[in-house]
Order: C-alpha cells, then structure tokens, then sequence
C-alpha cells in the first residue's frame, strides 16, 4: 500500500508533515483620535463622506452599512437594525444625532430616484430571490429601497430585469485612501478603521466592554477585548523613568 504525505506550511512553525497549527492573531488594530477622524473626514464629500461618517458613528462594517434599507433606519429610536450582520445575525446599533438631517436629505434623493425607476417601469432594487417569490412587490416597495443606491442599474440574474443595486464599496475605499493621504496621517488607515476607531473611544468615554461588544456584533467579547489594548498608552500604560 502506497502512502502519500503532504506537507504544509504555516508561518508560525515552518514545514511539518501532516499538520497545521495556526495562532490567533494578537496585532493590535490602528486606531485614529477624535481630531484624526475628523481631518479625514473633513476632506470627503457628497455620499461618499455621509457613509464614512455613519461607519465612525455606529461601528458598522463597510458592506453592513452599504446594504442598509430604508426601513432599517430608526430616526424615532436613534437606532439602526443591521440585517445578517457577520454570522448571519441581525443586532442594532446607534444611530447619531448629528447625521439624522443629512439621513433625511439623503431619503428625499432615494425617493425621488425610486419614483422615477418605477415610472420608467424597472425592476425595482435587487432583494433576495426567496423574498421576492413571496412578496413580488418587494423590489419597488420603499421600505426595501437601499439607503445608498448605486447610480447605474445592472441586470439581476434570475428575474431578467434591470434593477439599482447599492453603492460599490471600492467607490467608498477609493474616497477613504485619498482623504487619508490628503490629511497627512501616516497611519495606514481604511474604512475599517472608522470601526476600530469607534469601539475604541466608547470605551474611553466609560462604556461597558459588554455593550460595545453588542453594537459591534462580536460573538464573543474576546474579540472586543483587544480594544483595551489600544487604551494602553506608552507601553502598557507605564510612564517612562526618562518622563519623571
């Protein structure tokens, strides 16, 4: 009987016949300060900046924020419901105060480009095909229009139609780098970033570890932990003796 053995490489071991072991990655994420943020944003504009600001003020990823439905959004509640999240799982998040009237001009755009997709008798938005078996109306309907449209239409795949998907999020990263680059940061810093930069100053401001780990979603609050070590200034905290 002929045996074969396949090797496999990991970075923390090198070459060993047969297994893989692989460790938890323990790098501590980059985080902007509050005057950092706001220089960054300071240098967008249009959707582009109202979609990085609501990534620095609810926590949301890029791709959650992008799938947003009208009815997703809670002006009464300052809230937003982010729909199968990472893991398949829905949860809410804030909804700041300050973006609420741009939210709303935003709404008034969306509306206007729905009314006129349905004259022009499109198809409507792109939802899920078992919805759309179950409620045809679903695609024209305005709860289920998305927060961020696309400008163009694309054709969906099983129904044949043209319908406006939501914005593509290389459209959004390509305005990130360059309000990065523009603002001087030397930090390589991307959407994700926003994110990170979102924990880390709820928990600066006193916020309980259990709830920023429920508005970012983590399953485990391991995964939130590592925030705590971004608030370990100058080498875990410690004042250095060249200092006193």
């Amino acid at each position: 009987m002929l045996f074969l053995y396949k090797q496999v490489y990991t970075v923390e071991i090198g070459w060993i016949d047969g297994i893989v072991r692989a460790k938890t990655s323990e790098h501590i994420p980059v985080v902007l300060s509050r005057d950092e943020v706001a220089r960054v944003l300071g240098f967008m504009t249009g959707t582009e900046w109202l979609i990085c600001a609501l990534l620095y003020g609810s926590g949301m990823r890029l791709t959650e924020c992008l799938q947003l439905r009208v009815k997703d959004v809670d002006f009464e509640h300052k809230q937003v419901v982010v729909r199968s999240g990472k893991g398949q799982k829905d949860r809410v998040t804030v909804l700041p105060e300050r973006l609420i009237p741009q939210l709303q001009v935003q709404l008034e755009r969306v509306r206007a480009m729905c009314d006129t997709d349905r004259e022009a008798g499109r198809g409507g938005v792109l939802v899920p095909y078992a919805l759309r078996r179950k409620y045809p109306d679903a695609p024209t309907d305005w709860g289920w229009q998305f927060l961020f449209p696309a400008r163009g239409l694309r054709r969906d795949p099983d129904s044949g139609s043209w319908v406006r998907h939501y914005v593509d999020q290389r459209v959004v990263q390509r305005a990130m780098h360059r309000a990065v680059r523009q603002s001087g940061l030397t930090q390589p810093a991307s959407c994700h970033t926003l994110r990170h930069s979102f924990a880390t100053h709820l928990l600066e401001a006193g916020n309980d570890i259990r709830t920023v780990q429920e508005l970012l979603g983590h399953a485990d609050v391991k995964t939130t932990m590592i925030y705590t070590h971004v608030l370990q200034r100058g080498g875990r905290g410690v004042l250095s003796p060249l200092d006193r």
